[in-house]
């Protein structure tokens, strides 16, 4: 929608999404709410109970930003931005799993 609208009003340079891998999902909820948006139900659930396990919470943070990835490359996105929040391992593991890795040096 963002998309068709951006284009609808005349902007023609490319839009790269933000990928936001914030594992602290009161904060994530916080900044949702200073933006007027929602965490969909289904993602808020994956979050309950893990107030007190980074562990976890990073393993379902990077699953749902590579979910997020994958589906928005099936809509023709090509590039993103990820928001690290300076946790170099949440952004590579995201990427791992989604396929990207760092070339082998011989």
């Amino acid at each position: 929608k963002f998309v068709d609208a951006a284009h609808a009003a005349g902007i023609t340079q490319p839009i790269i999404p933000g990928i936001m891998l914030q594992s602290n999902f009161k904060g994530l909820k916080r900044m949702a709410d200073l933006c007027g948006t929602a965490i969909p139900a289904r993602i808020a659930s994956l979050y309950d109970g893990l107030d007190h396990d980074a562990e976890t919470r990073d393993l379902v943070t990077a699953h749902v930003a590579a979910d997020l990835c994958t589906r928005l490359t099936e809509q023709g996105v090509d590039s993103f931005h990820f928001y690290t929040m300076n946790r170099a391992g949440l952004s590579l593991s995201t990427c791992r799993l989604l396929g990207v890795k760092p070339e082998t040096q011989a």
